[in-house]
C-alpha cells in the first residue's frame, strides 16, 4: 500500500506536467492495480474538464469513472470498466510507462482508437491506410443494406455480393 500522505494524485502537479508534454490528442490511460479494479473512480468531472483544457480528448482506464452526466456534454471520451459513485483512494505510482488494460499492452505514443464496443491499439504503419480502408467498409455496408431491404434480396443474391466483396479484397 502506498502511504498515506506524499502520493495523492493531487500532490502530483509532475503527472500533468508530462501530460502536457506529450504531443496532442492526447489519450490519458490509467491501469487500476488495485485488487478489485474499480472500487473507486479516480475520474470524474474535474478531471475531465482539466484533461480537456489539456487537449486530451479520451481517458482509458481497466477502473472505474464517475461523474457520466456531467462529462457527457462536454464530448470527453470514456473507456472503462465499470462506473462508479464513489471517489478512488487514488495514489500515482508511476506515469510514462507501459500497463495493460483489459489484456490490451498500450505503450506512451500508441495509437488508439475507441467506439462505445472498446478499444483497440493501431499499428503506425497501418495508419495511413485507415481512411480507404473505413471507407470501403462503409461502402460495403451500405451495399449490404441496400440489398437486404431490396425485393430481390435471396440468399443467393446475399451471395453473389459478398463474392463481389471478396474479388474486391483479393481474400477467396
Amino acid at each position: 500500500m502506498p502511504p498515506i500522505a506524499g502520493k495523492c494524485y493531487y500532490d502530483h502537479i509532475e503527472w500533468w506536467q508530462y501530460l502536457a508534454s506529450v504531443p496532442p490528442p492526447r489519450v490519458v490511460v490509467l491501469q487500476d492495480f488495485d485488487n478489485r479494479p474499480g472500487f473507486g473512480a479516480l475520474f470524474g468531472a474535474i478531471h475531465a474538464r482539466i484533461c480537456r483544457a489539456l487537449d486530451c480528448v479520451a481517458y482509458v482506464t481497466n477502473g472505474a469513472v464517475r461523474d457520466l452526466d456531467a462529462i457527457e456534454p462536454l464530448g470527453f471520451q470514456l473507456f472503462a470498466g465499470s462506473v462508479s459513485v464513489s471517489h478512488a483512494y487514488a495514489h500515482v505510482v508511476g506515469f510514462g510507462e507501459a500497463v495493460e488494460i483489459e489484456g490490451l499492452q498500450i505503450e506512451p505514443g500508441d495509437i488508439l482508437h475507441g467506439d462505445r464496443h472498446g478499444i483497440l491499439s493501431v499499428p503506425p504503419e497501418l495508419v495511413e491506410k485507415l481512411p480507404a480502408v473505413a471507407e470501403q467498409i462503409r461502402s460495403e455496408e451500405q451495399e449490404l443494406f441496400a440489398l437486404t431491404e431490396s425485393p430481390g434480396f435471396s440468399v443467393d443474391a446475399l451471395g453473389a455480393k459478398l463474392r463481389q466483396f471478396a474479388e474486391r479484397q483479393q481474400c477467396r
